[in-house]
């Protein structure tokens, strides 16, 4: 996979990494014009600019299957904002301390397992975990437990074990996360997650979309387009932003649409995972996978071969300057998504955003080498974002 991310919240693990975004429609249509057309030839930019303000084709049937779990889980939370979803949320609440009691868990208490969810959050996504920290307890613990999942259902195909995962394996993993959001832990992680999603309007399908961007991982190591492209995204990215936007919550002030602001956090998860791929082409391709849309690659005058023999050209570079200049703009579209956040959550998410966008600049000054230098936000950089994040989102508070 290519590098991982894990939320409108922290990144997942390297080796392979996912996050993204939807838009109101006409604005979609906007960027799926982009995205089919952003080539690497000679011009690729300003066709690709062109085609943005010129066209709104439909959407593909990869993207309306897409759009159909972000209205489903908008109409989640726009209930919740009702008496009914009050009321559903506070029955589900009895329901967990009901079969909680039932069970009586062996390892203590359930605040432990939300702290331990907390130290692998710490140890792994640093930055993020600091962001936290400004969140209510409730919030800041139910983003630890969706990324404990996230992080352990990534490492199933790209951890130490992974030559050893099979179908059957995710077959599992996936009916042990039905029986969670049943009330049915299986250990102390899965208990805080099960808690967690008894108490936010969470559905579990986009938890059941990223098993099966793992399941594509087994097998499936080309893209031929940039549609099979951006449903792999999804399935291992913008599904994060899906499963956390009812926890980071929409500001009670907003004018956006829920709709809107999931598809936000699916955009954000876009640029993240295409950002992950762009920095680990090298990487990827030693371990003989491509995650690049191979018609795109063609149409620039490249091949598999030029891939695997790492030579920075005149033509990758024109082929990658359109597939940078199309991941930023999913990142500007994410980040007016962000603003309509809760204003606790504001910051963490626009940190993350600003420092992954940065990525993007540092394979430029790169020379677009990704095939042996490997692109990063040094610390410096980093600590100067950190406060312009914050600032920028008390403002817009």
């Amino acid at each position: 996979m290519a590098g991982s991310s894990a939320v409108y919240t922290p990144c997942r693990p390297h080796a392979h990494g996912r996050r993204h975004l939807l838009l109101p429609a006409d604005q979609q249509r906007g960027v799926l014009a982009w995205r089919t057309r952003a080539r690497g030839g000679a011009g690729a930019g300003s066709r690709a600019r062109a085609s943005l303000v010129a066209t709104a084709p439909a959407r593909t049937a990869t993207e309306e299957a897409v759009y159909e779990v972000v209205l489903r889980q908008a109409a989640l939370v726009e209930d919740l904002q009702g008496k009914r979803g009050k009321e559903a949320a506070a029955a589900g609440r009895r329901r967990w301390r009901e079969e909680e009691a039932e069970a009586e868990l062996g390892w203590g208490l359930l605040g432990d397992a939300y702290d331990r969810c907390g130290e692998v959050c710490a140890e792994y996504a640093k930055t993020f975990y600091l962001g936290t920290q400004l969140m209510t307890p409730e919030r800041r613990k139910a983003v630890w437990a969706i990324y404990v999942w996230c992080r352990r259902t990534d490492e199933l195909v790209d951890g130490p074990n992974s030559s050893y995962i099979t179908p059957k394996a995710l077959d599992r993993w996936e009916k042990r996360l039905e029986d969670l959001f049943e009330g049915r832990p299986y250990d102390m992680y899965d208990a805080a997650l099960s808690d967690t999603v008894s108490k936010f309007p969470i559905d579990i399908q986009p938890f059941k979309d990223m098993v099966e961007g793992m399941r594509l991982d087994l097998w499936k190591s080309r893209y031929r387009t940039f549609d099979e492209l951006y449903l792999y995204c999804y399935y291992v990215a913008g599904t994060v932003g899906l499963m956390t936007v009812p926890v980071m919550g929409i500001a009670p002030d907003s004018k956006a649409s829920a709709e809107s602001v999931y598809n936000a956090a699916l955009a954000l998860g876009i640029a993240n995972q295409l950002t992950n791929i762009l920095r680990d082409v090298g990487e990827d391709s030693r371990r003989g996978r491509i995650y690049l849309p191979l018609d795109e690659l063609a149409q620039a005058g490249l091949t598999e071969e030029d891939i695997f023999r790492g030579k920075v050209t005149d033509k990758w570079r024109r082929f990658m300057k359109g597939q940078i200049q199309r991941a930023r703009l999913f990142f500007d579209e994410a980040e007016k998504g962000v603003m309509s956040l809760d204003s606790a959550s504001r910051w963490p998410v626009l940190a993350s955003l600003w420092l992954y966008r940065q990525i993007l600049d540092a394979i430029e000054a790169n020379d677009y080498n990704n095939f042996t230098k490997r692109a990063y936000v040094g610390k410096a950089k980093k600590f100067l974002s950190l406060p312009a994040a914050y600032a920028r989102a008390a403002i817009s508070s």
